[in-house]
């Protein structure tokens, strides 16, 4: 049940005629009229004692409970019920009868003080009844909502499922080609590198002999052999002029080929990176507990802020909470998303952000969101309870629950 239905159960409507009382002794309640016979002596509702009936309410406390004087001041621990047909009825304790102060709203509990009250009972069930049926409409419409929002996120984890299992796909794809590539370009590489240590050693050759001024013949042989047009000079384009390494057999490997090559890796190897990191993040995404039926989903990635005369509120759902000075001044983490935190029958009424900014020479700071049925989502007020504790109400219609019928609510004084 929930609370709305619970409150409209409890409390009754308003009549257009008198509300029908049921007589018992002043100050007892309905639920306990049976214990208040008056031709039959009366037993303390503790059972410490059984007194004739005449010695209830006779302004003498003789029960220890203080149950034999339900309407009268006498008993300390005493309390008197206030019927207030037309209203919600209530209990006051029995020191506040007829000490001249209007309690009850029908009243009852001002019958020999001489006070001047008036009773406002059906004035007040009239307005709380407005109240009641404006709630009622308001859950009935965030309840609508809230199906419109689990309909959204049924069909956007179906997208985000699809494009996980598309994008793992195309990874793979890539990975493929990135190793076919790979393995073409160090085939390719292989020869002019085999080249490259032939002629570093050729020259190291050659360094050697002119160090050394021997075998001046070798290092003409290694020069020879790098002067491809013996000009005398051994150019870049030489050292590049050859067959092994040249992908389209057209006799030479120019430097825009080995761009080509390089280019080609590196820019599927970014793309199957960028595709693995979405990936994860969807994934992410995906983990997370969204409710029941994922009404909480479209809070993900969205931010909600409450200003105040001193600070601006920021909450991120299932990210941070964070606090900022309104004139200016750095952000302060409030607490990270932790868990949800609400009572064993709805965990989803209380979010915790655990892990913030540490207080000086205190805990770290951390925040309590308590949601509540609204047609919008809003941040509607924070406060500080306890030093680094902050506590947060936030309405939603993710929390909305099918609302009470309000032809069924009763329609006379009805007493629980």
């Amino acid at each position: 049940m929930t609370c709305l239905h619970l409150l409209l159960t409890l409390v009754f409507a308003v009549s257009l005629g008198t509300p029908v009382e049921i007589q018992r002794p002043r100050g007892v309640p309905l639920t306990k009229k049976p214990f208040y016979e008056e031709n039959k002596p009366f037993t303390c509702l503790d059972g410490s004692r059984t007194i004739p009936f005449d010695r209830v309410n006779d302004d003498y406390c003789d029960c220890k409970d203080g149950s034999d004087e339900p309407g009268t001041a006498a008993c300390p621990n005493g309390s008197f019920h206030c019927t207030n047909a037309g209203y919600r009825p209530m209990f006051i304790p029995s020191s506040r009868i007829n000490d001249g102060i209007c309690d009850c709203c029908d009243t009852t509990d001002e019958y020999n003080s001489g006070a001047k009250c008036e009773n406002t009972c059906k004035e007040l069930g009239l307005k709380e009844r407005d109240v009641l049926q404006k709630m009622a409409e308001i859950t009935k419409e965030g309840f609508l909502l809230k199906q419109q929002l689990i309909e959204e996120a049924k069909k956007g984890r179906e997208e985000k499922q699809g494009k996980v299992t598309d994008m793992q796909e195309n990874k793979k794809q890539l990975e493929e080609k990135v190793e076919a590539l790979r393995t073409v370009k160090e085939t390719a590489e292989q020869p002019e590198k085999e080249a490259k240590e032939r002629h570093l050693k050729a020259w190291e050759e050659q360094k050697a002999a002119i160090r050394l001024e021997k075998d001046k013949a070798k290092m003409a042989e290694a020069f020879l052999e790098l002067d491809d047009n013996a000009d005398g000079f051994v150019s870049v384009s030489e050292l590049q002029s050859h067959a092994e390494l040249d992908p389209d057999a057209d006799g030479t490997l120019t430097e825009t080929e080995v761009q080509v090559f390089l280019h080609l890796i590196i820019s599927q190897s970014k793309c199957a990176t960028y595709l693995n990191a979405l990936s994860e993040n969807i994934e992410k995404e995906l983990s997370f507990d969204f409710g029941p039926d994922a009404e909480f989903t479209y809070l993900y990635s969205q931010c909600y802020e409450l200003t105040t005369s001193e600070y601006i509120y920021r909450l991120c759902p299932f990210n941070r909470v964070s606090q900022k000075p309104k004139y200016g001044g750095s952000e302060t983490n409030l607490g990270t998303w932790g868990s949800w935190s609400g009572p064993e029958n709805n965990k989803y009424l209380v979010m915790k952000y655990e892990h913030g900014t540490g207080c000086w020479q205190g805990p770290n700071r951390s925040t309590t969101v308590k949601l509540t049925c609204g047609k919008e989502t809003v941040v509607t007020s924070t406060s500080e309870p306890s030093r680094c504790e902050y506590l947060m109400e936030f309405t939603t219609p993710a929390v909305c629950q099918e609302p009470a019928n309000m032809d069924l609510l009763p329609h006379g004084h009805e007493e629980l």
